[in-house]
C-alpha cells in the first residue's frame, strides 16, 4: 500500500482542519495509507473533528516525524502552507523525501497567498493548489479535487520500480 504524509502547521485558518479530514478521506479512497504530521493544537483539533478516527488514524507531532524521517518513507506529501513556517516545513519535508509532492497554499489576503505561492515556486518542483481561503473551504477542496485526480491519473498509483506495489 501507498504511503501518503499530510502536514497540519497552525491551526488558525477555520479551513485548515476541516480539509486535512477530506483530505486524509480523498487519500484513502484512492488506496493511501495516510499519517498526519502536525503540530500539537493541529491534533487536537483533528482529535475533537474525527473522534472515532474513521478518516485520520496515524497522527504524529511534526517535529518528531522530522527527526526520523528519511526518502522513501512516503510516496506522496501533502502540506497546507499558510504561513512562512508552513513553508519551511513543506520544503524541508520536500527535499528530504524526494517524492511526488502536493503544496495546498492558502491565505485571506491575496498578496501573502502569492508570496507563500512563489516561496514554494521557487525551492521546489512540487505540483501547487492555491486559493484564497479562510472560513470557506470550497474553493481550496475544489481545486485540490482536479489536481488530485489529475495526478491520479499521471501515474500517483503506479507501482514502484521494483513491481511491488505496497
Amino acid at each position: 500500500m501507498k504511503k501518503a504524509i499530510i502536514l497540519l502547521g497552525c491551526p488558525e485558518s477555520p479551513s485548515q482542519t476541516p480539509l486535512a479530514v477530506y483530505a486524509a478521506h480523498k487519500l484513502a479512497g484512492m488506496g493511501y495509507k495516510v499519517t498526519v504530521a502536525s503540530t500539537p493544537s493541529a491534533k487536537k483539533l483533528l482529535e475533537v473533528s474525527d473522534p472515532d478516527q474513521h478518516y485520520v488514524q496515524d497522527k504524529i507531532d511534526i517535529e518528531t516525524c522530522l527527526d526520523g524521517l528519511e526518502e522513501g518513507d512516503y510516496d506522496l506529501l501533502v502540506g497546507f502552507v499558510h504561513k512562512d513556517a508552513a513553508v519551511s516545513y513543506f520544503v524541508t519535508f520536500y527535499h528530504i523525501l524526494n517524492t511526488k509532492s502536493l503544496a495546498l497554499v492558502f491565505h485571506r489576503d491575496p498578496e501573502k497567498l502569492e508570496y507563500f505561492e512563489n516561496s514554494v515556486k521557487e525551492n521546489t518542483d512540487a505540483e501547487i493548489v492555491s486559493a484564497r481561503a479562510y472560513h470557506n473551504p470550497t474553493p481550496l477542496r475544489v481545486r485540490m479535487d482536479r489536481t488530485l485526480d489529475k495526478l491520479n491519473k499521471e501515474g500517483l498509483n503506479e507501482k514502484n520500480d521494483d513491481g511491488d506495489d505496497s
